[in-house]
């Protein structure tokens, strides 16, 4: 991933002919994701990994929602159980070093979560996560041929463009590829999908939103 996101101005062109000035590059409308490694949690992934595949032992039938030929979970506060409580709390950390970034300051916020596995062949179609403040995937289990995270290019009008990949006002999606204790955050609006998984170790990660307190 590109390391660049804030706006950048007064970058020269290159040389230009004497007395003539030289074309001034302005990239606007950057989209900032967020990408944490949690090496320091690593010691926890087996016993999180198991209590994840417990879950689905005990409630096979999957909520659907995006995800296809796997299983995630119908609880949508699963980092609330006490086991995953050093997760939840630096989930809450890192979206609220996300928020001042994105200039809203502080706001209250609570986090929902859930489990999510995809047996091979497994992916999420494309979607949004509509109504959250900002949306995020913890990977836990991430074999070899696990499908990509994959971003959608946020300008509608680009999907005209004729240029395609990294140039200038180009059209071009962004894949992710994960690796276990990747911690992911991005704009809740920012339509994504995942790729389908190639490998017969399930890939399971716990994707979460940060929302608004349901008390407001």
């Amino acid at each position: 991933m590109a390391e660049t996101y804030g706006i950048t101005m007064g970058e020269n062109a290159g040389s230009s002919p004497a007395n003539i000035p030289a074309a001034q590059a302005f990239d606007l409308f950057p989209t900032r994701i967020w990408q944490i490694p949690l090496r320091h949690l690593a010691p926890h992934f087996a016993q999180w990994a198991q209590a994840i595949q417990a879950m689905r032992a005990a409630a096979p039938m999957p909520a659907g929602r995006t995800n296809r030929g796997g299983w995630n979970s119908v609880d949508n506060a699963v980092m609330h159980q006490p086991i995953f409580a050093e997760l939840h709390q630096t989930v809450r950390h890192y979206c609220a070093q996300a928020f001042m970034e994105m200039g809203v300051g502080t706001p209250a916020f609570e986090v929902q979560s859930w489990a999510n596995i995809h047996d091979r062949g497994g992916f999420n179609f494309q979607h949004m996560h509509e109504g959250a403040l900002l949306s995020g995937t913890f990977y836990l289990q991430v074999p070899e041929g696990s499908g990509a995270l994959v971003f959608k290019d946020p300008r509608p009008g680009v999907l005209n463009a004729y240029a395609r990949g990294n140039g200038a006002n180009a059209y071009k999606d962004i894949q992710l590829r994960p690796s276990a204790g990747l911690l992911v955050l991005f704009p809740h609006w920012l339509e994504h999908f995942v790729e389908p998984h190639e490998n017969d170790v399930p890939r399971i990660c716990i994707p979460f939103n940060a929302l608004r307190p349901s008390t407001e």
